[in-house]
């Protein structure tokens, strides 16, 4: 295919000379951007890319250095264009067939024993939400992550993010995920992480790490100590996941440090706030003013907002459907419908484990550039957006 090896080609002249590739890439990707987003949204990007000294050329060339092309291509592929272009358009199009808010990803914490005894609803969910338009996963695995490959098996064009412990990525998961290019393991940040990420860029793995943080972590998150630690195993995203009981106002703190830190270009990873940035993308695929918070489906297969697990007995993942159950979560009734057939207001949702205490609702804003200028967080995942937009271009 045509596209493939213009695409490929554009990653090995990045691998060649990683500062002009990226730019040539971001150059072409504009060329071929349509709406009136993307233009604004690559035209944000080429303006990152003036600054000589962005710490993003560093993580450009570390990617490119210990990443395979084709992990690298698939995976953009999957999350860049399946996932935040034609998959955007679809779950807008539902979203009005629907009368109610379909998030861009949704998250599930899995643990084996409910695996195992659910699989196959596991799997009804993977197919019904591309339906729906929805191809990124964010899948935390409790325990056993290799329980998890044979999904991205199934379903070659979704993204998977697999959160995970150093511990859990034995010989045996890197094995059978050897030939799967659509996974991105998301380790856990602790002493043991370099060493396996070490392991990961032998075996060439697109990979990031992942941090719980708590009241008890707002200094070295603010000093950018915690930042500094997470860099030093080079991952491509380092993302913090606020525990459950997280206060207010250190979640606040929390995600305007991340984006201040990520308009400044200093830290060489992809910095991302889990609850507030997918936030800040459903706004953008579903085009409301107000985001709303992400879907989060506990080992039980239970649903939870804002106020605890919803009591309502539609709202089980392994009794219902999907579809059902965003149409009983998050329905558009009695909210406001802007011109673009979208809701401004739906119910919100955060990320909670199995059990959780009560957790605050928190809104943020759409912008993190501590210039002010509105770069959304896909911005950083420079690759990924500009291979969709060249795709998408190149089908028509």
């Amino acid at each position: 295919m045509l596209v493939e090896l213009v695409i490929k080609n554009a990653l090995k002249n990045i691998k060649d000379n990683p500062e002009r590739g990226i730019r040539n890439l971001a150059d072409m990707a504009l060329q071929f951007s349509e709406s009136r987003f993307q233009k604004n949204f690559l035209t944000d990007i080429q303006t990152m890319l003036q600054n000589e000294n962005s710490a993003y050329y560093e993580l450009a060339r570390k990617i490119i250095s210990h990443t395979d092309t084709e992990r690298l291509f698939t995976f953009g592929m999957n999350a860049g264009y399946n996932g935040c272009t034609a998959g955007a358009r679809c779950i807008r199009e539902n979203e009005m067939k629907l009368n109610c808010m379909i998030p861009w990803t949704v998250i599930c914490r899995i643990d084996s024993r409910h695996y195992q005894a659910n699989r196959q609803r596991y799997q009804a969910v993977l197919g019904e939400g591309e339906d729906l338009g929805i191809y990124v996963w964010m899948l935390f695995a409790m325990d056993q992550p290799q329980m998890l490959l044979s999904l991205a098996r199934d379903y070659p064009d979704s993204a998977f993010c697999i959160f995970c412990r150093s511990d859990d990525l034995t010989d045996e998961f890197l094995n059978e995920a050897a030939d799967l290019y659509n996974i991105m393991p998301v380790v856990r940040y602790d002493k043991s992480t370099a060493d396996i990420c070490s392991i990961l860029q032998k075996r060439g793995f697109l990979y990031s790490a992942w941090y719980p943080y708590g009241q008890a972590d707002t200094e070295q998150i603010l000093n950018g100590e915690l930042f500094g630690k997470m860099q030093q195993p080079d991952p491509a995203f380092a993302v913090l996941v606020p525990e459950p009981g997280c206060p207010e106002e250190v979640h606040e703190l929390v995600y305007r440090t991340v984006k201040g830190t990520r308009g400044r270009q200093t830290c060489p990873a992809i910095l991302y706030e889990l609850s507030g940035d997918n936030d800040l993308i459903n706004s953008i695929v579903s085009d409301i003013s107000a985001p709303p918070y992400s879907i989060c489906f506990d080992v039980n297969g239970d649903l939870w907002d804002r106020r605890g697990k919803a009591e309502n007995c539609r709202s089980n993942l392994f009794q219902n459907n999907l579809t059902d159950i965003l149409r009983n979560a998050c329905p558009k009734k009695n909210s406001i419908i802007n011109k673009t057939g979208c809701s401004d207001s739906a119910p919100c949702f955060v990320i909670l484990p199995a059990s959780a205490p009560h957790v605050p609702h928190l809104r943020f804003s759409g912008q993190f550039s501590s210039t002010g200028k509105p770069v959304h967080p896909a911005a950083y995942s420079l690759f990924l957006t500009a291979i969709s937009q060249m795709y998408r271009r190149s089908r028509r």
